[in-house]
């Protein structure tokens, strides 16, 4: 009987640790994809900007603004956080 309840602990655990983790992972992909757009842009147009881009008069063609893009999906737990629901949890 001690078994389990060990496991079930050890279960609890991973399984906090897992959120906490996602918490983090959250948290870290606005700026990751930002700085990728900052990055991207002071680097001037590569061959990755010319295979993505979807035509030359296109606004949205190119990784900048697909990195701009990634980084406003990803604020959600940005947003949470400012506004204090209790974290970026997921």
């Amino acid at each position: 009987m001690s078994c389990s309840v060990g496991t079930a602990a050890g279960s609890r655990d991973g399984v906090a640790a897992a959120r906490h983790l996602a918490r983090w992972l959250g948290l870290a992909a606005t700026p990751t994809f930002a700085i990728m757009a900052v990055a991207t842009a002071l680097s001037g147009s590569g061959a990755a900007d010319t295979l993505c881009a979807t035509g030359h008069g296109s606004v949205l063609g190119g990784m900048v603004p697909m990195y701009l893009l990634m980084s406003a999906f990803h604020s959600a737990a940005w947003l949470r956080l400012i506004a204090g629901g209790g974290g970026a949890s997921l």
